[in-house]
């Protein structure tokens, strides 16, 4: 396994690499002058053309591309992604400043929709064409077909407006939550609910299941130990992919409920044009990602040992 992982890791480098340059070349390439922006932000006038090339030499940005973008990430690797264009604050700071409530709302949209996908999943599989199954279809299509931050407001309104049970605005505590996690947990139910179901059925079907019930095995442990197990693979699979939406829908239900986080932040960077927040929002939403699917390969590589032996046998078959 820590063979494997060193291979993962070898092989995230490169794409770390890239990501810092796309995230750096799309600032770069955004309309407008940063200087010539934060000028006119501060006096509420149009700068004259020598304020602009004094703070443009000052913010470093006369110099060629190559040469700010080696600068931007030697800082970058440090943990520095420099500062905002529109209020002066560190970058990184304020990213990990609205963090935690942004992760919060992620990982409780994550663990709520696995807990609804999982059971409703693996019951309309096993009950293939049955009221059960046609239930959840119908539940996995309209989780998959209404927009985010239309079902945000469709819950504010009936559960916080006419029914009052849970906050619609604002940060707090776990009452806070529930509705904005609800909003994005159905979404990823809905298709994580569809991918059980489908790869209950294929497994459903494979040999060693037939012969466990054949054994007299119950159908509780065939459902649970032989055939569950082998249909999470895909599954661990969607859940790494579904990081990135996850974080991309946050930004629109934070915008909804009027919660703090990452997703207000990015927002108001676009309004203003800030674009060193953007670039350091776009390269530490790609870590993330990158990150998750790491973890979703070596989740897969424990549930699956053929992942992780497979390129050592590979490699040992090409030498020979």
């Amino acid at each position: 396994m820590s063979a494997y992982l060193l291979r993962r890791l070898t092989a995230l480098l490169p794409v770390l690499l890239g990501l810092s340059l796309l995230a750096f070349s799309l600032a770069s390439l955004a309309p407008g002058d940063p200087a010539e922006l934060l000028l006119r932000r501060q006096t509420g006038e149009p700068p004259s053309a020598a304020d602009v090339t004094r703070l443009r030499s000052e913010m470093g940005l006369d110099r060629p591309f190559l040469v700010r973008y080696a600068r931007w990430l030697g800082h970058a690797v440090r943990g520095d992604l420099g500062a905002s264009h529109s209020s002066g604050a560190s970058v990184s700071r304020t990213l990990v400043t609205n963090l935690p409530a942004t992760v919060e709302l992620a990982v409780a949209s994550l663990l709520l929709g696995i807990v609804i996908a999982l059971p409703l999943g693996v019951l309309a599989a096993v009950s293939r064409g049955g009221p059960l199954d046609h239930v959840s279809r119908i539940v996995s299509l309209v989780g998959t077909s209404i927009p985010g931050f239309l079902l945000g407001y469709m819950f504010i309104l009936f559960f916080g407006v006419t029914l009052k049970l849970f906050p619609v605005a604002g940060t707090g505590g776990l009452s806070h939550l529930v509705l904005p996690a609800m909003t994005l947990a159905l979404a990823e139910a809905a298709a994580m609910a569809r991918m059980t179901r489908a790869s209950m059925l294929d497994v459903l079907g494979e040999d060693y299941v037939r012969t466990a019930r054949a054994k007299g095995a119950s159908r509780r442990l065939v459902y649970v130990r032989h055939a569950l197990r082998n249909a999470l693979n895909p599954v661990v699979t969607l859940v790494g992919l579904r990081v990135g939406r996850l974080l991309g829908g946050a930004v629109i239900v934070e915008i909804v409920f009027a919660r703090a986080g990452i997703g207000t932040v990015i927002v108001d960077a676009i309004h203003d044009r800030d674009y060193a927040m953007i670039q350091g929002f776009i390269l530490f939403v790609g870590i993330v990602f990158v990150s998750a699917n790491l973890l979703v390969d070596l989740a897969y590589a424990s549930l699956d040992p053929r992942v992780r032996l497979g390129s050592s046998e590979e490699r040992a078959a090409v030498a020979r």
